[in-house]
């Protein structure tokens, strides 16, 4: 690893805490942010200069917190205000549950939440969080910036949230830290398919609400589907970086403790729980775990968890990955007449998924033109290198050239 990539990987880690630390001790999430942003630009400046401090998250808490006192000193009508404020908070302090439900605020809408919460808790930028939510980058910046202000006309206090609210906002947080995990499982861009700072900092935080509430099946579905997802990373890329696909994958080199655990867990929470959308999920990926070979898989069985999953209002890409089971259980022709009924969902419009599975389902059926162009559209659609070479070596393969050699 690079000095630059570790000292960025560093930044990232760091950054989330800080800002939590700051909201915790000031309130004032806006302002917060802004001095946390103007710390993390002076850390890029020094750091590779003068070398990485002892404590980083420490560094970065107290850069920050000298800058938001000295922009509040600047400020004429806060004055009075100077004396009171007291030395930057402990760095030793984790605050981001905390900070989790803060940006889940009732003031905001659920989508206002869960963008705010990546921006603020995973640092991702807002086009990756504008990925993530199928929208503009310009409108997922508004959504962000009128957020933040929300709370602050709210008043929204740095603390965890009454009893009566914490269902709705965990309902939010589990989304924000299923995005998260996806983000980092598949990034939307860039040239490395799997950001590990990522995947690390949801399993750690979905790790300690299921500590605090054992109980709750969907956190631990949740944490299931994350480490069950998570197991295949070793294998899913090759020496070179390039992606494998779930079929060509050796299993050998799947975490076991991961997955034993993972499906303990779900088990678990299927046996003693209402059934959420999380738990179907982590069963899905259970089933797939525990196929020794891909062939071993059973297909009828993922296709009904897919059909419970759609009940609870799973959304495109879980209609998408239905019409992968449906072409396992009875044939390619009849997942490409699922493909048929996602074609005018807005939120599937320019997305490389569609035309991926599409170019997968042609393949099988025998049409390796039609596969290939579809190949190409989906690799012209993702911003992920890794996927883009993938899918562009997928057409090749299926190029007419190739074919009548």
């Amino acid at each position: 690893m690079t000095d630059d990539a570790r000292i960025e990987g560093l930044l990232r880690a760091a950054a989330p805490q800080a800002l939590a630390a700051l909201v915790r001790r000031y309130g004032r999430f806006d302002a917060c942010e802004d001095a946390v942003q103007e710390a993390l630009l002076a850390a890029a400046v020094q750091w590779p200069r003068d070398g990485v401090p002892d404590e980083p998250r420490g560094w970065l808490i107290t850069v920050a917190g000298r800058r938001l006192t000295d922009h509040w000193r600047a400020e004429e009508a806060r004055r009075r205000r100077e004396e009171a404020f007291e030395p930057p908070p402990s760095a030793g302090r984790d605050d981001s549950l905390t900070l989790l439900f803060l940006c889940c605020h009732p003031a905001l809408t659920p989508a206002s939440q869960i963008a705010l919460t990546l921006r603020a808790v995973a640092g991702l930028t807002t086009a990756q969080i504008a990925r993530a939510f199928l929208v503009p980058e310009a409108s997922m910046a508004q959504r962000i910036s009128r957020a933040k202000q929300t709370i602050k006309a709210a008043g929204g206090r740095f603390e965890a949230p009454p009893e009566a609210e914490r269902g709705e906002r965990m309902r939010a947080v589990l989304h924000v830290l299923y995005l998260i995990f996806n983000e980092g499982h598949t990034a939307t861009s860039g040239p490395d398919l799997v950001r590990r700072e990522l995947t690390g900092e949801a399993i750690r935080l979905t790790r300690d609400l299921h500590a605090l509430l054992p109980g709750d099946g969907e956190v631990a579905g949740l944490l299931a589907l994350m480490l069950l997802t998570d197991a295949r990373r070793a294998a899913r890329t090759h020496a070179d970086g390039s992606l494998v696909p779930l079929a060509e994958q050796d299993r050998s080199r799947w975490d076991a403790e991961a997955i034993r655990e993972g499906v303990a867990l779900v088990s678990g929470a299927l046996a003693a729980a209402p059934l959420g959308p999380y738990q179907l999920q982590a069963a899905i990926a259970a089933v797939h775990a525990e196929a020794p070979r891909a062939e071993d898989t059973d297909w009828p069985q993922i296709l009904r968890l897919y059909e419970l999953l759609e009940h609870f209002g799973g959304g495109p890409m879980v209609s998408l990955n239905r019409a992968v089971a449906v072409a396992e259980v009875h044939g390619p022709r009849a997942g490409l007449e699922l493909l048929e009924t996602l074609e005018g969902d807005r939120r599937l419009r320019g997305h490389h998924r569609l035309e991926a599975v599409r170019a997968h389902l042609l393949e099988r059926a025998g049409e390796p033109i039609a596969a290939g162009r579809s190949y190409r559209a989906a690799a012209r659609a993702t911003t992920s290198l890794p996927e883009r070479r993938y899918l562009e070596a997928c057409a090749a393969r299926l190029s007419p050239a190739r074919s009548t050699r």
